[in-house]
């Protein structure tokens, strides 16, 4: 095993130990936890520089990294505790991969308490947004286009909590024709627009690896279906179909498929479990492996939020017994 993203609550949390981002928030089928578990093949090395903590192989990296607001200045004019310890977090993963060598970032999971929460005069995930670009642009990395795939969820507590994949090869971002770039987002949407790519491919051991953002009820720039669950979810459902469609179209064949990967679905509001559930099984069949979370979405009006991976060797984990399915695409 690479690395895990485990989530949990109350007496069912999990230590933070290795490469494994323990992630405090409610699961919703079976209780107790829920997890993503990340193979690879070949010797893995494991190791740690200062707070964050990793496992590689010679093709893949993966870490974790958690930073507290509560070491930050709450008086700095120049920018928020939240903001300070997405920059702070982002520095320790990029020199990670600049001093290890996988200069290559896929993917990126973030967590943070109180995601739509307005402090400092500013919504927390705008916040976040600002120090997560500034941390790009201070190591030179691109801002738009040639970004990473990745999400942000409010979760129930705990410090702003970061996992990470990187490699040594190429990665070919994918935008959704439905939507806006994130990247572009109009100034309505913050004075930093979120840096992130809808989706991705990549190769890992001689297989198309398929990377989907969190994905959520938007077309163009707007978020529809304001208030009507099941609605949102019909869409986000369109917007996977639409980057499903994409990779495939780039690689000339219909290597990818909605019910071959494998999800982690959040929802805003736990009552709506069913209702999601429901649907989701009639578009992506019986045997998809899902996990469901409860957490924030990132903009207050969505109530789901989907991302998905493909052809890669992940097991997804569920409910107090932790059965598990293996969704190697």
């Amino acid at each position: 095993m690479l690395g895990s993203i485990v989530y949990a609550e109350g007496e069912n949390a999990v230590a933070p130990e290795g490469a494994r981002l323990s992630v405090t928030a409610r699961v919703l089928v079976d209780g107790g936890l829920s997890a993503m578990h990340l193979h690879a093949a070949g010797a893995i090395r494991r190791g740690q520089r200062g707070a964050l903590r990793h496992a590689c192989t010679d093709t893949l990296l993966f870490g974790v990294v958690q930073v507290g607001e509560d070491g930050f200045d709450p008086f700095d004019a120049q920018r928020t505790p939240l903001q300070a310890a997405t920059e702070t977090a982002y520095r320790t993963l990029f020199d990670a991969l600049d001093s290890l060598a996988y200069p290559t970032l896929l993917r990126t999971w973030n967590y943070l308490p109180d995601i739509n929460t307005e402090t400092y005069g500013l919504e927390r995930y705008r916040q976040f947004n600002a120090g997560r670009q500034n941390a790009f642009a201070e190591y030179a990395r691109p801002l738009a286009g040639h970004v990473p795939a990745a999400c942000a969820l409010g979760v129930a507590g705990g410090p702003l909590s970061i996992a990470f994949l990187a490699s040594r090869a190429a990665f070919t971002p994918l935008e959704n024709p439905r939507q806006v770039s994130a990247y572009h987002y109009p100034s309505e949407y913050g004075a930093r627009s979120p840096t992130f790519s809808r989706a991705g491919l990549t190769r890992i051991d001689e297989r198309d690896a398929l990377f989907i953002s969190g994905t959520a009820s938007i077309v163009g720039h707007r978020s529809l279906h304001v208030g009507d669950v099941r609605a949102q979810t019909h869409e986000t459902v369109a917007n996977l179909a639409a980057l499903v469609e994409r990779a495939n179209a780039h690689l000339g064949e219909q290597r990818f498929a909605l019910g071959g990967l494998a999800y982690t679905v959040y929802l805003r509001h736990g009552d709506d479990l069913d209702a999601v559930k429901a649907i989701l099984l009639e578009h992506l069949g019986r045997r998809c492996p899902m996990i469901f979370v409860q957490a924030d979405i990132c903009r207050a009006d969505l109530l789901v939020e989907i991302e998905a991976v493909g052809g890669l060797d992940v097991v997804m984990t569920a409910g107090a017994g932790m059965g598990s399915i293996n969704a190697d695409a």
